[in-house]
């Protein structure tokens, strides 16, 4: 009997959720359940989502978030988050901000915690923490697209969307027993803060050239960059040959976002046939239209010359129709003005040149479709 039990207990958890996907698919037959499981068994991830269970309001705790997630993701159970701000117990303030901070880039992002804890809310602990807080968040919601195209690929691929440095970059034996950094899909990699020591953090990047999110200040994998970083400062960087999608900022997933599709490019030095590049899939979020083929994917790529840089937007599928109809396009890591700027086969003089982040800026018309946009210097 108790061996039989053995056999069946874990299995019994994934077949409850299984019980329950199916069960909101009979009542809700065109509509996408979520499912939320707190324990389960292989195969789970194809009816729930999960996440680690009771963690605490500690910095120990917050350090161990990111291998958990990791070995979730590489194991086959992508779709997972944790309890944000630590389930029991109270956190402190600047503990509570920086997990705020770390989960823009998890999969599931998500604030619970037990009865009788401090409030781990956004807006507790006062005007400066609230800030910072916001501010992440409302940084979710402009990745949101970003975030939707690693999903679809996990669904379609089961690469998980929080990915171990080696997973991407294999080569690079140094990251094997890395599980403080991680890279949030092919292009973002984060190095949390995870320690209230005021010590020096020591940030070594994978292989090839990589932007700083947030000075657009380009780094390789050679440089030694040693960060005292600020309470609202996550160490966060683009590889460079990333085109990534993003949206200006919502308060719900529910509201269309004001404005145009933000792509952004980080241009490499040089570039071959492949190592620029990104993509953007959407579809209505609901519904299981998608089955049917209705939705756009959308594939971007840049070639680097010497003198020139042509970015150029493929559709491979346009069965969808979005909230935006142009792209505000950023090309970060032009280092001078561009002589000519070409969009399509037409010279355009409607862009702009920042010289603090060394990028140009311009909007791209009717950018559902094949375009291409050409930069001489």
């Amino acid at each position: 009997m108790a061996h039989a039990y053995r056999a069946i207990h874990n299995v019994f958890g994934m077949q409850n959720a299984r019980a329950t996907y199916d069960g909101l698919r009979k009542l809700l037959p065109d509509e996408r359940p979520f499912v939320l499981t707190r324990a389960a068994y292989a195969g789970a991830q194809r009816y729930a989502a999960t996440w680690t269970g009771d963690n605490l309001a500690t910095w120990n705790h917050l350090s161990m978030s990111t291998p958990t997630l990791l070995s979730m993701g590489v194991s086959g159970y992508p779709l997972v988050g944790d309890d944000i701000g630590g389930f029991g117990s109270s956190p402190p303030a600047d503990l509570l901000t920086r997990w705020y901070e770390v989960g823009v880039f998890n999969p599931i992002y998500r604030n619970h915690a037990a009865k009788d804890t401090a409030d781990h809310e956004p807006w507790a602990n006062g005007p400066e923490h609230e800030a910072i807080r916001k501010k992440y968040i409302e940084m979710r919601y402009r990745f949101l697209p970003y975030i939707y195209t690693l999903t679809e690929e996990t669904a379609r691929t089961g690469l998980p969307m929080m990915r171990p440095v080696f997973l991407e970059y294999p080569q690079a034996q140094e990251f094997y027993g890395d599980d403080h950094d991680f890279l949030f899909g092919p292009d973002l990699f984060v190095s949390p803060v995870v320690s209230e020591t005021i010590d020096a953090q020591g940030i070594a990047l994978p292989p090839g050239e990589w932007f700083d999110y947030w000075t657009s200040e380009k780094h390789t994998t050679q440089d030694k960059i040693n960060l005292h970083p600020r309470l609202d400062e996550l160490p966060l960087y683009v590889r460079a040959g990333a085109i990534l999608p993003m949206q200006p900022v919502a308060q719900s997933t529910s509201e269309t976002p004001d404005g145009p599709l933000q792509l952004r490019a980080y241009l490499p030095a040089s570039t071959t046939s492949t190592d620029c590049r990104g993509s953007l899939y959407q579809d209505d979020g609901h519904t299981f239209a998608y089955q049917k083929g209705e939705f756009l994917r959308v594939n971007y790529s840049c070639r680097v010359l010497p003198g020139s840089v042509t970015l150029t937007s493929t559709v491979e599928k346009n069965a969808f129709q979005s909230w935006w109809k142009n792209a505000e396009l950023t090309l970060y890591g032009a280092e001078s003005l561009p002589k000519e700027v070409r969009v399509g086969s037409e010279v355009t003089h409607d862009w702009r040149y920042d010289s603090q982040t060394r990028a140009v800026i311009l909007t791209v018309p009717d950018a559902v479709n094949n375009w291409t946009v050409r930069l001489t210097f």
